[in-house]
């Protein structure tokens, strides 16, 4: 409004200066000027009132326009919120669920300490430890061939007294196994403690050949009979940790079983071993059932050669039938011709008779 202002006078100022330096007399002037202002007054009540109509217009249009943008905004700031929220309810449900599993997991870690602590009592017993090693032993025969007495039976006595934990009775040329459950761990104990000064720790590992050698010369002596078992028999050793010290770091002892035909096994190698048998007895069976049917077909080919030979007999005894039937046939046919000759002769005699008549 004050840059129009100052137009308007700057331009009557001109029309002034021009009216003076034309000579145009003072009424005139003033007449002008006052149509001039007249003029100026409505155009720019003109120009105030577009002005004012065309600001409005342009406020109003551009209050909706911000009045929907804050809309669509406002819309999709809810939908992210209702987006986010329900992102947020699903990862909380998921800790949750997570916290509820950690928390299960913590029970069962709090039950296998006690378990743990348990087995520790167990084992440092020595008539416990044996009794764990039967269990196994039990365990495993039942897992690989079953409640099936007929191969194999727990606690057995053989002739000379001896009791072995389990007795395995493959089939010749194997024949009657011994397994025998033995934990050597106090000096095994020792001998892998770290703690332990180098001495102590060479010492246990000199106790714990001993005890592994005695083992081995028992069961050796007790479950390996003459006209009874088989020439060889298995130490079962409970612990896979101890097994894996034996064959990682002690092959004398190694040495020292296979002189005397015992095997040392493990949980995991005594599975193998007797899933190995479990087969050969399978394929024995087999044979034994194949051979039996191969005397059965021999019989089978003798019966049918005697049937052959009878119903060759039946054949020519049919033939001889069916030829004496053509026989019979041919001679049946002959005398029916000869009864229809005789039938005829007759015949003509009655006709020759009449006409004679």
């Amino acid at each position: 409004m004050e840059y129009i202002i100052i137009v308007l006078l700057i331009v009557i100022l001109v029309l002034v200066v021009i009216s003076v330096s034309k000579g145009i007399n003072e009424s005139n002037i003033t007449e002008r000027l006052g149509k001039l202002e007249t003029e100026v007054i409505k155009e720019l009540g003109e120009f105030k009132n577009s002005l004012s109509k065309s600001m409005n217009d342009d406020f109003n249009g551009l209050n909706d326009k911000m009045e929907q943008r804050l809309n669509q905004i406002n819309d999709k700031v809810n939908e992210r919120l209702d987006v986010n929220f329900e992102k947020t309810n699903k990862t909380f449900t998921s800790v949750l669920e997570r916290l509820s599993k950690i928390d299960e997991a913590q029970k069962k870690i709090d039950t296998l300490s006690n378990d743990i602590i348990s087995l520790e009592s167990v084992l440092t017993d020595k008539k416990s430890r044996g009794i764990f090693g039967e269990v196994n032993l039990h365990h495993i025969m039942t897992s690989v061939f079953g409640e099936n007495k007929s191969i194999y039976q727990l606690q057995y006595q053989f002739r000379n007294g001896t009791i072995v934990d389990c007795a395995l009775f493959a089939p010749e040329p194997l024949g009657t196994i011994g397994i025998d459950s033995k934990f050597p761990l106090e000096n095994y104990r020792i001998m892998v403690d770290k703690n332990n000064s180098v001495s102590v720790r060479n010492q246990a590992e000199k106790m714990f050949k001993s005890d592994m050698k005695k083992h081995i010369d028992a069961i050796a002596n007790k479950y390996i009979i003459s006209g009874e078992t088989s020439d060889q028999a298995i130490l079962f050793l409970p612990a896979e940790a101890i097994f894996a010290e034996v064959n990682a770091y002690h092959e004398d002892i190694l040495t020292y079983a296979y002189k005397k035909r015992v095997w040392i096994t493990s949980p995991t190698t005594l599975i193998s071993t007797l899933t190995t048998i479990q087969m050969i007895i399978k394929n024995i069976e087999r044979d034994k059932y194949a051979s039996i049917i191969h005397q059965e077909l021999g019989l089978l080919d003798t019966e049918f050669k005697r049937y052959k030979d009878r119903w060759d007999k039946l054949s020519r005894s049919i033939e001889t039938v069916g030829k004496d039937v053509k026989d019979i046939h041919t001679t049946t046919e002959k005398i029916t011709k000869r009864f229809e000759s005789i039938n005829q002769v007759e015949i003509k005699q009655n006709d020759s008779t009449k006409q004679i008549n």
